[in-house]
């Protein structure tokens, strides 16, 4: 079970390297934003998981205030843009 815990967390470890890529070398800000989600969702992955390895659920309220905070930022990313697309028309 060990070799398979460290192989879970190397790879959420790289997906995450890849995605902070994506953050910092994004041509626009909906790439950053999508990767900024990807971000998010995989640290809701690893606390779900480590909740599931551990057997409890303390990590719940964290789960949940970050899924809200995902959501928040993807609905205040969409309405910039949204603006500023329709100031250039």
């Amino acid at each position: 079970m060990t070799i398979l815990l460290v192989l879970i967390f190397v790879v959420f470890g790289i997906a995450a390297l890849l995605t902070v890529w994506r953050i910092i070398t994004g041509p626009s800000i909906l790439d950053r934003a999508v990767a900024s989600d990807v971000l998010l969702t995989l640290v809701l992955c690893v606390l779900g998981a480590e909740m599931a390895i551990n057997h409890h659920t303390r990590s719940l309220p964290v789960l949940l205030i970050v899924a809200a905070v995902g959501v928040f930022g993807s609905i205040s990313v969409a309405r910039f843009v949204a603006r500023r697309d329709g100031e250039g028309r």
